[in-house]
């Protein structure tokens, strides 16, 4: 694969929310897996597991919880677009009704991986700090996000949420997750009904980026 082609792989991979209940083949989902396990840890230690799961009464049933969340975040989520011109409030509706289409369809998706964590494999070089500990993070979402360059480059479709991880217990319980072992995001996967990935849409790099020091332009 080209260096171009691995380029636009990451300017187009936006969050795909409709997927079709078509089964991902097995060889596919293989191919996946083994991208998000060639993904950089500290130390090397992979302190991450993913169940992925294809039971349609467990998927349901996450599926149930997430709705809760969703409903809420969305509520929250419309009052930051009150004032917005109506291009930009239109966009965002179109935004929101893919995650009602989700949340509906959860227990549709093929598969719904879970990716889960382990604070004893980490360096949490952080977590003397006064805020929140964010480093074991990083040898966590590395692999999510391999496997999600993983599906684009697949034409799977799929989608990063983390608002399962507010019923940690429950998914725990649900899956059988062993004690030691905690929620870190939930990615479900599909063939992208429609056009599914097309470009996205971030802030530039001049935003983003400084030189040397801080807030000085790159």
């Amino acid at each position: 694969m080209s260096a171009n082609a691995i380029y636009d792989l990451m300017r187009t991979q936006r969050a795909v929310r409709r997927l079709k209940p078509d089964p991902i083949p097995d060889e596919v989902l293989q191919r996946i897996m083994q991208a998000a396990a060639w993904a950089p840890t500290g130390g090397n230690r992979q302190p991450w597991r993913i169940v992925m799961v294809r039971d349609r009464a467990s998927k349901e049933r996450m599926g149930e919880l997430y709705t809760v969340h969703w409903d809420n975040f969305v509520k929250i989520y419309r009052q930051r677009w009150v004032d917005a011109p109506e291009e930009r409030r239109q966009k965002e509706e179109r935004t929101i009704a893919a995650g009602d289409y989700l949340a509906a369809h959860f227990g549709d998706c093929p598969v719904v991986a879970v990716v889960c964590f382990n604070p004893k494999f980490m360096a949490v070089t952080d977590a003397g700090q006064d805020r929140v500990s964010v480093v074991g993070g990083g040898s966590v979402y590395t692999a999510v996000q391999n496997l999600m360059l993983a599906c684009r480059a697949e034409g799977i479709g799929c989608v990063l949420t983390t608002l399962l991880c507010m019923d940690e217990p429950a998914v725990r319980e649900l899956l059988g997750i062993d004690a030691d072992w905690y929620t870190a995001a939930h990615v479900p996967m599909g063939y992208p009904i429609a056009g599914g990935y097309g470009p996205t849409a971030r802030m530039p790099v001049s935003d983003l980026f400084y030189s040397d020091t801080w807030g000085n332009p790159i």
